[in-house]
């Protein structure tokens, strides 16, 4: 989705928006900045001073929750990506994807949209018949993954993977869906480049979450509830960016939803402008340039788009 997001030019300036990392297995604190767009909240956790990336993550909103009103909804025009993955997972509510490859994929709650944009891709994302005809919720999480360099100019491609194509593991009141990547023995059918981790986790109190050391880089996504931590309290609306190396256990002391994301290191810095993600700066003035001029393919079944920033 790309709800309004120019790069902020005075971000690596800014004061990093974390509170103190109490448990001594989490390095980072990080409380997401929040925009209101009209009754629709946006809170984004990733990039923020001081910590912009988490693996290959490169970038996290949270969406809502929201409820819209009879005819309302999300109406995000046709705009352009280059050098990342996004991906897309709703707890509520469903969106309706269109692409330029032609992909036209409403994604429910529990099921993932994976759309990989490589050289360039336009699509639009927007709120349903169903949606619009009142009490229409969302809630979810769209993340972008930086692709590796030798995969940045990739042909773009879409995948959707229903929820029950995605594997469940349950434990002791412990419900892990398994997104994207490996975990507790299970393998998501989500195609990746690099190793990537993507879980959600579903908390009964008491309900436990062990966390290996295996994946590169990690990090908790705190989405409801309260969890415990070598002996520290976090609350929802918090990412946990976890030390590397350190295998630790997640005890909820509410019930609980947390998502488990990382993966490996990137192999060098993306530079980040409006929807654009690259390993060169170069890159990303051509694909402005490309936006601009009309050059990248347009959206079935759409008549507008999303003009360039001016800045």
């Amino acid at each position: 989705m790309s709800l309004p997001r120019a790069e902020d030019p005075a971000l690596a300036e800014a004061p990093a928006l974390s509170e103190p990392a109490l448990a001594p297995a989490v390095e980072t604190v990080i409380v997401p900045r929040t925009r209101d767009l009209g009754g629709f909240l946006v809170r984004r956790a990733l990039p923020v001073a001081g910590r912009r990336t988490v693996g290959p993550f490169v970038f996290l909103d949270e969406m809502g929750p929201a409820s819209f009103g009879i005819g309302e909804g999300i109406d995000v025009a046709p705009h352009p990506h280059i050098g990342l993955a996004t991906l897309t997972y709703l707890f509520d509510g469903a969106i309706v994807h269109r692409d330029s490859l032609g992909s036209l994929q409403t994604i429910a709650p529990g099921a993932v949209n994976w759309m990989s944009a490589g050289r360039g891709i336009a699509h639009s994302e927007r709120s349903g018949a169903d949606q619009r005809r009142g009490d229409g919720r969302l809630h979810g999480l769209q993340l972008w993954v930086a692709l590796p360099r030798a995969h940045e100019e990739d042909e773009p491609f879409f995948a959707s993977h229903g929820a029950a194509a995605l594997p469940v593991v349950e434990d002791g009141g412990l419900s892990a869906r398994i997104v994207v990547g490996s975990a507790f023995g299970a393998t998501s059918p989500v195609a990746t480049h690099a190793d990537t981790l993507y879980v959600d986790a579903r908390m009964a109190a008491g309900a436990r979450l062990p966390v290996d050391a295996a994946t590169e880089e990690r990090a908790l996504y705190l989405v409801d509830g309260a969890v415990e931590i070598a002996g520290d309290r976090f609350e929802a609306g918090r990412l946990l960016v976890l030390r590397p190396g350190d295998a630790i256990t997640v005890t909820a002391l509410t019930e609980a939803r947390v998502v488990l994301l990382g993966g490996a290191t990137l192999d060098e810095p993306r530079h980040l402008w409006w929807n654009f993600v690259s390993s060169s700066r170069d890159r990303i003035e051509q694909a402005k340039a490309d936006w601009k001029a009309g050059r990248f393919p347009a959206v079935p079944g759409e008549h507008e788009f999303i003009p360039l920033p001016e800045r």
